[in-house]
This record gives C-alpha cells, sequence and structure tokens, in this order.
C-alpha cells in the first residue's frame, strides 16, 4: 500500500503577483526620475540676502535677464504672453511662481514681470536670491 501525504502537483509560475511587482517598480522609478529632472534655468547672478527661506520648488519659475528678457522653460516671452500663460493655468490663484533676476536687471523690468503676475491672479510669488555667505 502505497500512502501519499503530500499531492504531487505540477509547477507553475504564478504571472499576477509579478506583474504587480513589475508596475509597482516601474511607478517608483518614474516618480524617482521625475523628482531629479531639474527645471531649465539661466544662469544669473542671484542678488544676495540675509534673510533667505528654503522655498518649495516651485511651479513656474520666471527668468528676467540683465536686458530685460523675460523667459519661461528657456522660451522667451513677452509681458503679454506671461500673463496669458498664468491666466491659462488653470487655477492661477493656486500658482507657485518664483521669479529669478540677476542683480544687474533694472528694477522695473522685475517689476514688470510681478504685476504681470499679478494681472494673471497669481498671489504666491517667491523672488529667488542667494544666502548671505555665512549667513542662516
Amino acid at each position: 500500500m502505497k500512502m501519499r501525504y503530500f499531492e504531487t502537483r505540477k509547477a507553475r509560475i504564478e504571472i499576477i503577483p509579478m506583474i504587480d511587482v513589475m508596475l509597482f517598480l516601474l511607478v517608483f522609478f518614474i516618480f524617482i526620475t521625475l523628482q531629479m529632472i531639474p527645471d531649465a534655468g539661466v544662469s544669473l547672478q542671484l542678488p544676495v540676502s540675509s534673510q533667505t527661506d528654503q522655498l518649495p520648488h516651485p511651479k513656474l519659475t520666471v527668468n528676467v535677464l540683465p536686458d530685460g528678457t523675460i523667459q519661461v522653460k528657456g522660451q522667451t516671452i513677452t509681458d503679454t504672453t506671461l500673463t496669458a500663460m498664468l491666466e491659462d493655468d488653470g487655477d492661477p490663484a493656486k500658482t507657485e511662481l518664483t521669479i529669478a533676476t540677476d542683480k544687474t536687471t533694472a528694477f522695473q523690468k522685475f517689476m514688470n514681470v510681478i504685476d504681470d503676475a499679478r494681472k494673471a491672479s497669481v498671489t504666491d510669488i517667491g523672488i529667488a536670491a542667494q544666502p548671505e555667505p555665512g549667513g542662516p
């Protein structure tokens, strides 16, 4: 009499758990990659301030070059185009905007960008500055 305590089963590979793990890894690497992509910026000599705070990563960065040219995401735009872009952003009141300008840029050009943002109802505006050496 032959007794079997364990039923002999044919081995098989379960593919569903493997698909779940692969999708999880894919999503994980996509999120990590998106965090690693830097915002395209322009090399500016930012003004120095002793009262700088670390701001969260802005949704949009506007660069004002020394000659008054406005650049967003590497594209040169005009004042009216900037206002229209900010208005088309969905909810301008929730748009996080950071303005970076060279310390040699005329202050009026900087104020024009702030005015354009305010015309589009953007209220969360940050100003990029370098911390003072030896400061906080």
